[in-house]
């Protein structure tokens, strides 16, 4: 039992720096993407407001939830591979 508890911590601590390493680079790419589309769009208004207002709309938007998977995807399998070894 203090095994399998053991192996859930240290597994939540490595999927943490995944997920923070994972989202901080999505939002890496949103950025320089938004840079690229002022450009092309002319230059509209300042581009510190264009990419604030783009990241804001990230932020809402279904691929930083997607991101929650690291956590998701990971502890089902787990689960699924115990469930299996123990009881099929």
């Amino acid at each position: 039992m203090f095994a399998m508890v053991r192996l859930m911590v240290i597994g939540f601590f490595v999927l943490t720096v995944v997920y923070i390493v994972l989202s901080l680079y999505s939002r890496s790419v949103r950025k320089r993407k938004l840079e690229e589309w002022w450009e092309e769009e002319g230059k509209p208004g300042d581009l510190e407001d264009y990419i604030d207002n783009g990241l804001e709309d990230y932020d809402g938007s279904l691929r930083r939830k997607l991101i929650l998977g690291v956590y998701v995807v990971p502890f089902s399998v787990m689960c699924i591979i115990i469930y299996l070894t123990n009881f099929a």
